[in-house]
């Protein structure tokens, strides 16, 4: 996969833009990013809900995850773009979107995607 692809998927998120985080092409939500391009050109930072999660991701998946000491006790992973395959991608997309969007915009979504809504107490 390449930064294009990636960038072009994240963007079928709702209200998700272009931009730059640490001077290199990020994906933002309302002007939080939640995934950026390293430096090197081949692999990405994905942000994950906690540093447990990036250390199941790396166990699970070491050949598409890992992180260097700069992200250790983060939540945040780092992707292979060339072992990295569509699924994988817009499960990532999601997580990381999920993590830095407002909770109005989370209900949106979450309702227009069919995603049933907690019953109603009677009164």
């Amino acid at each position: 996969m390449k930064w294009e692809q990636l960038s072009k998927l994240g963007r079928e998120l709702p209200e998700v833009e272009e931009g730059i985080w640490y001077r290199t092409p990020a994906l933002a939500v309302r002007g939080k990013s939640f995934v950026r391009l390293k430096e090197d050109g081949e692999s990405v930072v994905f942000l994950v809900d906690s540093v447990d999660e990036q250390e199941f991701l790396i166990g699970a998946q070491a050949d598409i995850y890992f992180i260097t000491d700069h992200y250790r006790g983060y939540p945040a992973v780092l992707a292979r773009l060339a072992a990295l395959r569509v699924p994988e991608a817009r499960l990532r997309l999601e997580r990381g979107w999920r993590i830095k969007a407002p909770k109005t915009l989370l209900k949106q979504h979450d309702v227009g995607a069919g995603t049933p809504k907690p019953a109603r107490r009677r009164k």
